[in-house]
């Protein structure tokens, strides 16, 4: 249960400076992010990547934080909720936080990356999840984050008429709920977090950085299968120990 894994809300920021350049990475199977603003493309030969890791903001007990903010690894994980790999990798962290959650070792920061261009209504089902969370709280984030990935079927094609039921079936009230989607209130919260994975080089989703205190942040290239991300994350735990 999701509930099992979330920790009590952290009265401490927990701070990760961050001013590295990590090269990005070649990886068959994700959306790749091109150039710069308005040149996103469709593109099976790359992956999401981080091609210049400088200025990521420190990560902070306001964000979407699953597990112990005070973990000695945290995966900072930009996505697109209408990204097809997003919601395999999706599957693939949630069994990360199965085995390393529970005990305290890692923690689990989302920021959104919608790619306009080829999904323009991710930026609005973004901003439905931070309307859960105003609403409902960090759980109701996660919870409902997670149900958007079951149902969508990815690529642009989840009717936005389902971000209210969504909303319902994890416990929030459907007037609420869409008088703050109406109202656009977290936009920019939404777009604070794409122009932050922006100019620290995201160029993709997923794109992920692996971070440890004062140890040099690794990136997770794309929707790396569970193994790969498990060997990544023995690695750092051996590290930070």
């Amino acid at each position: 249960m999701l509930a099992k894994h979330m920790a009590e809300e952290a009265q401490n920021s927990y701070l990760v400076p961050i001013s590295i350049v990590i090269a990005g990475a070649i990886v068959a199977g994700s959306i790749y992010f091109s150039g710069g603003l308005g040149r996103e493309t469709a593109n099976v030969l790359n992956s999401g990547s981080v091609d210049s890791a400088t200025g990521i903001r420190d990560v902070s007990a306001e964000e979407h934080i699953f597990g112990n903010p005070n973990a000695p690894v945290i995966v900072v994980e930009y996505s697109d909720l209408e990204c097809p790999f997003c919601k395999t990798f999706h599957q693939t962290m949630l069994r990360i936080m199965d085995e390393y959650g529970n005990d305290g070792r890692v923690a689990w920061v989302y920021r959104h990356f919608p790619i306009d261009s080829i999904h323009p209504k991710a930026r609005k089902e973004a901003e439905a999840t931070e309307c859960v969370t105003e609403l409902g709280g960090q759980e109701k984030f996660w919870q409902y984050t997670g149900r958007i990935f079951e149902v969508t079927p990815s690529n642009n094609r989840l009717e936005l008429d389902m971000l209210s039921t969504l909303a319902v079936e994890v416990g929030i009230d459907k007037t609420a709920f869409e008088a703050c989607l109406s109202s656009g209130t977290h936009a920019k919260a939404v777009n604070d977090d794409f122009e932050d994975g922006r100019k620290a080089g995201i160029t993709g989703t997923p794109s992920s950085l692996v971070l440890t205190r004062g140890g040099v942040p690794t990136p997770i290239e794309g929707a790396l299968p569970y193994e790969q991300v498990k060997e990544l994350i023995e690695a750092q735990l051996k590290k930070a120990n």
